[in-house]
Parts: C-alpha cells; sequence; structure tokens
C-alpha cells in the first residue's frame, strides 16, 4: 500500500458528536489550474484505493455535473453528490458534507474547471467549509515551472490553505525532482502519476462516457489505477476537519399520494440524487421506466424526463412507436411533464443526429432538434417558472429551431442576455434547463402536482 492511501488511511477516524450537531472527519479538496489535469482520474483511484482498505470514502463533486459523479460513485461505492453554494446553496452544502462526515472515513471533494473559476469556485468552497486543498497539475513539458504555477495558486488568496501539489504525467524521478525543488516549503509534493492510458477514463461529446456503458472496463481502470497511486509517496495527509448541521427544516409532503414516472435507461440518466430524494421527501412514490425498452408508461400522475444522450439512441426511440404513442397520451390526459434538455429533444417533432439522420420524436413540441457537433452552451441558470424560481444550468450541444414562443427564458447567473427558452405546452413544460430541485421544493412541488393539487398547496405554503 502506498503511503499516499495509509496515510490517508491513518487520519481517517471520523469523530461524530450528534449532540451538538458536529462531526469530524478528514477532507481532502482536490483542484487544479484548469480542467483536464486529471482530477477526476486522480480522484475515482484514490477513492478506490481507499475502499480496498475497507474504509469509508465519501466523494464529492463540485458544480453541475452528471457525468463525473456517476464515475466517482462507481470508484467509491457510495452515491456522490454535487456541490455548489449557487445552484444547491450554502446550507445545502454544509448538510451534505455534515451528513458524510458522520458516516465516512474521509471525504474527497473533486473542483470543477480552474480553482478560481466561477461564482462561487472551488476555492471558495473549500474556504468556507475549511477544507485543505491539494492542487493537481499536469506537469507534462514543464519542471520548475510546475513550481511557480503552485506557488502562485497557493498565494493567490490570503485564506487558502493547500495540502500540496499532485504533479500528474510526471514521467521520471529527474522530473519529479525538479519539481520537488522548486516548491517552497509550504507546498510539498504530494504524489507524481506518470502518464498511464490504461488508467485514463474515456469519454466522448459532452465530457466522460456513462458509467453504466463501460462499467466493466471502468473496473479494470480502476484497479489499474489503485496500482498507479499505490506507487508513489506522500509527504503531507489531509488534516482532520469539523463539520456542522445546517439544521435544515424538512419538507413538507405535498405531493403525497402522488406516483411520478422517471425516465431512467442509457438515452435519459442525467438524474441528480438530490432531485430524487426530494421528490420523495415531498411524498412522491418514484417508478422508473425505459423510453428505449418498455412498451408504455407506467402508471403515474406525473412524467419526468431527464437529461441524458438521446442522440446517440434517436433511431432506437423513434423505432418504440408503442412507447411515443403512450406518452402522447398521456399528454393528452393533461398530465404534468418536466422535460429537461435531452428529454426537451425527445419531445419535439424531430431530432437531427451526429450523422445527420433525422428522426421523428414525440411531437408534444413544435419545433426540430440537432446536434452541432463541438459547438453548444453551458452555464448557470434560474429557470423562471410560473410555479417559482429554480435553479440549475444548461449545457448541451444541440439546438432547436421552429419552436413556438417560449413563457419565458432562464436568467443568467452574471450576463444580461436571456438565457434557455422555457416553454410550456399544455401540461407540459420543457427547456434545455437541468433543474436543481432543492433550490426550490415548493415550485417543483406545484410543477409536479397538477392545477388542482396546486391551488392546495398554495393554500398550505402561505
Amino acid at each position: 500500500m502506498s503511503e499516499l492511501v495509509s496515510e490517508l488511511v491513518s487520519s481517517s477516524q471520523a469523530v461524530t458528536n450528534g449532540e451538538n450537531g458536529q462531526a469530524v472527519c478528514p477532507a481532502l479538496f482536490l483542484v487544479a489550474p484548469s480542467s483536464g489535469e486529471g482530477k477526476t482520474t486522480i480522484t475515482a483511484a484514490l477513492a478506490r484505493a481507499l475502499r480496498k482498505q475497507g474504509k469509508a470514502v465519501r466523494v464529492f463533486k463540485t458544480g453541475p455535473d452528471y457525468l463525473d459523479p456517476q464515475i466517482l460513485a462507481q470508484a467509491s461505492g457510495n452515491e456522490v453528490e454535487p456541490l455548489d453554494m449557487w445552484m444547491a446553496g450554502e446550507a445545502y452544502c454544509q448538510q451534505k458534507l455534515y451528513e458524510a462526515a458522520c458516516t465516512s472515513d474521509l471525504i474527497i471533494v473533486e473542483g470543477a474547471m480552474g480553482m478560481f473559476d466561477g461564482e462561487p469556485s472551488s476555492a471558495d468552497l473549500a474556504v468556507r467549509f475549511n477544507i485543505p486543498m491539494a492542487i493537481v497539475m499536469n506537469v507534462k513539458g514543464m519542471a520548475q515551472t510546475a513550481g511557480a504555477i503552485a506557488t502562485g495558486l497557493a498565494g493567490y488568496r490570503a485564506d487558502l490553505t493547500i495540502a500540496g501539489l499532485i504533479a500528474n504525467h510526471c514521467s521520471t524521478e529527474r522530473h519529479a525532482e525538479l519539481i520537488r525543488d522548486a516548491l517552497p516549503d509550504s507546498i510539498p509534493l504530494l504524489a507524481t502519476l506518470a502518464r498511464d492510458e490504461q488508467v485514463a477514463l474515456p469519454e466522448r461529446h459532452l465530457g466522460l462516457v456513462q458509467a453504466e456503458e463501460v462499467r466493466e472496463e471502468l473496473e479494470l481502470r480502476f484497479e489499474r489505477g489503485v496500482d498507479w497511486i499505490g506507487k508513489q509517496a506522500l509527504l503531507s495527509a489531509p488534516r482532520p476537519t469539523v463539520f456542522k448541521s445546517a439544521n435544515l427544516a424538512p419538507c413538507e409532503a405535498y405531493l403525497s399520494g402522488k406516483r411520478i414516472a422517471i425516465a431512467k435507461d442509457a438515452a435519459f440518466s442525467f438524474i441528480y440524487d438530490a432531485n430524487v430524494r426530494l421528490l420523495q421527501s415531498l411524498g412522491a412514490e418514484l417508478t422508473y421506466f425505459s423510453p428505449l425498452n418498455d412498451a408504455q408508461l407506467p402508471d403515474a400522475d406525473a412524467l419526468w424526463l431527464p437529461g441524458g444522450y438521446p442522440e446517440l439512441y434517436a433511431a432506437q426511440l423513434a423505432a418504440n412507436t408503442s412507447m411515443c404513442q403512450s406518452i402522447q397520451g398521456f399528454h393528452d390526459q393533461n398530465k404534468a411533464i418536466l422535460a429537461e434538455c435531452g428529454g426537451l429533444l425527445y419531445c419535439l417533432q424531430t431530432l437531427t443526429d451526429l450523422d445527420s439522420h433525422e428522426h421523428v420524436m414525440l411531437g408534444l413540441l413544435e419545433g426540430d432538434g440537432a446536434m452541432r457537433g463541438k459547438r453548444g452552451c453551458q452555464g448557470m441558470q434560474t429557470a423562471c417558472l410560473p410555479e417559482g424560481e429554480v435553479r440549475g444550468h444548461a449545457h448541451h450541444r444541440s439546438r432547436s429551431q421552429n419552436t413556438p414562443e417560449p413563457i419565458a427564458y432562464g436568467r443568467r447567473q452574471r450576463h444580461t442576455a436571456p438565457g434557455e427558452a422555457i416553454y410550456r405546452q399544455g401540461s407540459l413544460t420543457a427547456s434545455y434547463l437541468h433543474l436543481f430541485f432543492p433550490s426550490n421544493p415548493i415550485a417543483m412541488a406545484h410543477l409536479f402536482s397538477g392545477s388542482e393539487a396546486s391551488n392546495l398547496i398554495s393554500r398550505a405554503g402561505r
């Protein structure tokens, strides 16, 4: 077992005090100068190495993300939550970290993009919860400059706690020595990792490949990653961190007696566990189905078509005419439907895939969807729904056209231009936006309840 893993294990004794609402647990926040430095690969390898030692490790991912958490959940054996103080709220993030600290031997948080990118950034989150940061850097093609960059990042703000540097793609011991000698004493070199294509995670046009599609391959890469991490030395270890409960009030069961059908298969899988738990805490009964493989919808009062990769399965979706008819009939009954991003594409009249083949979709909403290569849209936005404002984000590489007039537009986090269009066609609400339900539970209860129940919720929520 490597010094990296052994030091983490030796320091990972969580102490919980339920009486005063706080828990102590070692924690480490992996950040980087930019995207593509290897954070997810290293996080997955480290989580699997700790898991193989019988340790309970909880991983969190900064910012909105569906794909990385799938990979990290398989590696760690535990669900992976998004932590974003704008989208989810500071109190939500505080509570999730506290709950993890109560039951875990170690908490690992993977940052997004560069450590100071976004508002709030990964650094903001780490500082708010007093989690030491390990800087992950791809050092290919540099030596002493890695020390200069790490020193600049560590000194950019006075309130940062830096655990050290992890040098990824560090080719030789001489390479490591040059970097180590260039670092100040306050930034130890935690690990040096050689380039290994058998450890790197598979990708596609929206990021990493879904874990479910390559589960066996991922297992091989995780095991290789344990050996990859296992050859390294550790000069610093994460310290215990105190996490406090946010004492969030429980939700009222506004959706009690409601059954919500959720599309979930290879084409539709962008589902936050937090959204599922929110619906359950509102009292809803959840049932899952596959638009790809099932012949019809299960019995339900409302329908959620989340995002995913319908463009990769457009022909199969179009060929499943019985499911198309079932969803069309559901819409004709004026039952509530939420369609997000990939779900929006599925609801349009046609979808043109990555090979420029056009396929007939549900036709619940006028318009045509088409993939557009590497160009796309992403960013944090607030969905201005009639039911209330719900925070979320956009991330897509498709376009829609010939659509009806939207009822509203998303409000961008920091830009005055209109965000994603929000459509309302009968009982259907559709948009490119991925919503984070816990940001406004009452609004989501309204949306899924239907008009009659929505009036009851309005009176109860006053």
